[in-house]
């Protein structure tokens, strides 16, 4: 096994290189971290590690906004209670709601695309607890609840 840090970027081949960098601004708070010459930008999520890449890339151009077999990349708020808040803010910045419903009861998710067709899960905190000797993810909701329920 190949011991890492966790995954460190994704890297976005995009046919307006300052419309993305505005809608990733905007919607996630984003900061430029760097440039690579006029068409590359890498960014990142205040208070983390995690980069974005995106990249006006004339020879690619064809594949902006194309999977390639990925069907999105997800970020996870902060505050469950702004998951309306952050789709307002997606299609404010250009983007739109592709979907949105229940993973499971209390566990609330949206799909978004950015303004080049890149889709973007926002998904809600959850919590973990130990169970018999494993750790099971569970919403904060209901995490809270079997917290308050356990004997110390």
């Amino acid at each position: 096994m190949i011991k890492t840090e966790g995954l460190t970027h994704i890297h976005l081949v995009v046919r307006d290189l300052n419309r993305s960098v505005r809608f990733y601004r905007e919607v996630f708070g984003m900061t430029e971290r760097f440039r690579v010459g006029p068409n590359m930008v890498f960014l990142s999520t205040p208070g983390s590690r995690d980069l974005i890449t995106l990249n006006r890339d004339e020879a690619e151009s064809a594949n902006a906004g194309k999977n390639g077999g990925i069907a999105h990349f997800g970020f996870r708020l902060v505050d469950r209670s702004q998951l309306d808040a952050a789709i307002d803010a997606v299609e404010r910045a250009g983007g739109r709601l592709v979907s949105r419903g229940e993973h499971a009861p209390g566990v609330p998710y949206a799909y978004v695309a950015d303004p080049e067709g890149y889709v973007i899960e926002l998904e809600m905190p959850m919590r973990t607890r130990r169970a018999r000797g494993r750790t099971a993810l569970m919403p904060r909701r209901a995490a809270g609840s079997a917290l308050r329920g356990r004997k110390a």
